[in-house]
């Protein structure tokens, strides 16, 4: 009589996928701590696909990349479901209702009202008003987050742009700050903050992390000056004439509430602790679904509530949120075992990696190469736990100490856990910055561009940007402030 290995292997053999399934239904004993590397090899080929399609057939997969996505999230789902039955039934519904529809809600939410914010009035897109709308972006991003700041300030960007020939440029850098790097002041910037806040992490630590945040701020606004500059001057492009003598002014300024609106249930499905509503299974905090009704209802208040002139001033469109809710169902669904492996921490496939953790560089380095690739919430809160648990620390002890405390007899070790959490918090954010889908709205600003006729690198031309400009800053980062 064949055991759950053999079975496994055979049917894994047919899509050309291999499980580790020996051991399973030992008492719940985690899945991350019998699945190989090689089971996230479905997650690899919707990388692959992503980057490499759009490069070599076009056509096919502007027509069809949904249904390559849903492939991959079968190739994997399918025997996932036959070898480890309950648990992968488990697994599968947990990242559906958990992550995955939470995810895509504040994303269609917030792309819905900031399409209706229209900034009116003659926009220059000199490298000076560039500059300054970056600024802006970034500043808002750790107070109404990553994702909404981008949606808020791409459309703006990409209209005051639309004169110049060199474009490209400008929506990566726009990425790399407004989408990542500005969200690491508060809780509300990005969600590893918002999860380490939720962990006992006081709201206004993460002001801490000014320096670090304003050392890659300045250093990438520079560059970007500079590389705007010459582009400009390249082209050789006359700025147009204004249109009109009409000053700035911003329009369907009412949805700024609908945004404040998702901001606060957002911060409430963080601090408050409801009941839990059991969905198929898997234990839902019912203010999580409060929060997911709540943004609805503002989404749907901010299409009743704004004028469709507005929303076409803005080139608004559904297809931008179509695209990343098809490409990042089958990445939500193939990404179950790295995330299943990064949770088994030590007794995990990556466990030599998280064992050889130990200086807040590696905590770094470690946690933004991770989160470059994989979600970053769960990637900060592996290494917080291991921080934790190397240091022999409870998170009432970190909360009191980072709150104000003076640590008693545990001070060297709140110290170093805090300059741990430092690396962690800076490298989840920062690095998100390296791919397309290192954070959400990455894909998002990525898709609208490309919508407005601006051609972007394919995924892993994107890479290329951010190895030659982010990582030589990254590594300064490591000596000025992590030795």
């Amino acid at each position: 009589m064949f055991n759950k290995t053999a079975i496994g292997v055979a049917i894994l053999a047919l899509p050309g996928l291999a499980l580790a399934s020996s051991g399973v239904g030992n008492g719940g004993e985690s899945l991350g701590k019998l699945l190989p590397l090689w089971s996230a090899v479905p997650f690899v080929g919707i990388l692959l696909s992503i980057a490499l399609f759009p490069l070599f057939a076009p056509t096919f997969w502007h027509h069809h990349f949904g249904k390559v996505s849903a492939a991959w999230a079968i190739i994997f789902a399918v025997p996932f479901l036959v070898v480890f039955r309950g648990e992968a039934m488990y697994e599968i519904n947990h990242i559906i209702l958990v992550d995955y529809i939470p995810f895509i809600i504040v994303l269609w939410g917030l792309f819905t009202i900031g399409g209706g914010i229209v900034i009116r009035g003659h926009l220059a897109g000199t490298p000076l008003s560039n500059t300054v709308l970056l600024v802006i972006g970034t500043l808002l991003a750790s107070w109404i987050g990553t994702t909404g700041a981008a949606m808020l300030m791409i459309r703006p960007l990409i209209r005051a742009n639309a004169w110049r020939h060199s474009k490209q440029h400008i929506i990566i850098f726009f990425i790399f700050l407004v989408a990542n790097i500005g969200g690491s002041l508060t809780p509300l910037g990005d969600p590893p903050l918002l999860l380490g806040f939720i962990h006992g992490v006081p709201f206004f630590w993460t002001l801490s992390l000014a320096p670090q945040m304003f050392f890659m701020v300045t250093i990438l606004l520079t560059l970007f000056f500079i590389l705007d500059n010459y582009l400009m001057r390249r082209d050789g492009v006359p700025h147009p004439e204004p249109v009109s003598d009409d000053p700035i002014r911003i329009e369907g300024l009412h949805n700024i509430i609908f945004l404040g609106g998702i901001l606060v249930l957002v911060l409430m499905s963080g601090t408050l602790h409801l009941a839990e509503v059991n969905i198929l299974g898997v234990h839902v905090p019912l203010q999580d679904i409060i929060r997911n009704i709540g943004i609805i209802v503002m989404l749907w208040l901010s299409l009743k509530t704004t004028s469709q002139e507005l929303r076409e001033a803005n080139g608004f469109t559904w297809e931008p949120i179509l695209e990343v809710a098809y490409l990042f169902a089958g990445i939500f669904i193939t990404i179950i075992p790295a995330l299943a492996i990064l949770r088994a921490g030590s007794e995990g496939a990556m466990g030599m990696l998280i064992n050889n953790v130990e200086h807040p560089w590696h905590y770094f380095w470690a946690t933004g190469i991770l989160s470059s690739f994989l979600d970053n919430a769960p990637t900060y809160l592996t290494f917080f736990n291991t921080a934790l648990g190397k240091l022999h620390l409870t998170e009432a002890q970190v909360s009191a100490y980072l709150g104000g405390g003076d640590g008693g007899e545990l001070l060297p070790q709140l110290e170093t856990f805090a300059s741990l959490l430092t690396a962690i918090s800076i490298g989840a954010v920062f690095m998100g910055a390296n791919t397309y889908i290192g954070n959400a709205p990455n894909f998002m600003v990525r898709a609208i561009a490309e919508e407005n006729k601006i051609k972007m690198p394919s995924f892993f031309g994107f890479m290329v940007w951010s190895i030659v400009i982010l990582v030589p800053i990254f590594i300064l980062v490591t000596f000025v402030f992590l030795r």
